[in-house]
């Protein structure tokens, strides 16, 4: 009978352990943490009913990634076959496993922001008052002292 194959949806719970066997290859574990909802009618809202630990084991490229990309608290979808259950905990072999975009924003290699983006934004230099090019009076609306200056001398 061939393993069962799940989907869940959780949080990592702790670090990534990451390890390599004699061969070179890498193992890596970690657990996962789902809390189903369940509707309460009577109350009108949802519930969060008695989270399910999962210890979850990838291996290879998938697991040299994972321990590169999962910290604590980062909500995930795994995909992978349930290979027991021991110590009130599901053990799932991953086969494939993702960043849930749910309450956050992944950036791959090839999708980073370019620099500029993160470049501060500078405010414009605020303007300061040119006191020669006022005349005299300083009455608002007045002419600037240029035009007075072409004008006394006929626009020459």
């Amino acid at each position: 009978m061939a393993p069962s194959v799940t989907h869940v949806t959780g949080t990592v719970a702790g670090g990534v352990e990451v390890r390599f066997t004699q061969d070179g290859i890498a193992v890596c574990r970690f657990r996962l943490t789902e809390t189903p909802t369940q509707w309460d009618a009577t109350a009108q809202k949802w519930r969060d009913l008695e989270p399910i630990p999962y210890v979850c084991t990838a291996w290879r490229d998938l697991a040299s990634n994972a321990a590169e990309s999962l910290v604590d608290g980062v909500s995930v979808l795994v995909k992978g076959r349930i290979t027991g259950v021991r110590d009130d905990s599901i053990y799932l072999s991953i086969d494939d496993l993702g960043i849930s975009l749910r309450r956050r924003i992944a950036y791959t290699e090839t999708s980073l922001p370019s620099p500029i983006a993160a470049r501060p934004v500078t405010a414009p230099p605020a303007p300061q008052p040119a006191a020669a090019s006022r005349p005299s009076t300083g009455r608002p609306g007045s002419p600037p002292a240029w035009w007075e200056q072409k004008r006394s001398a006929n626009w020459s």
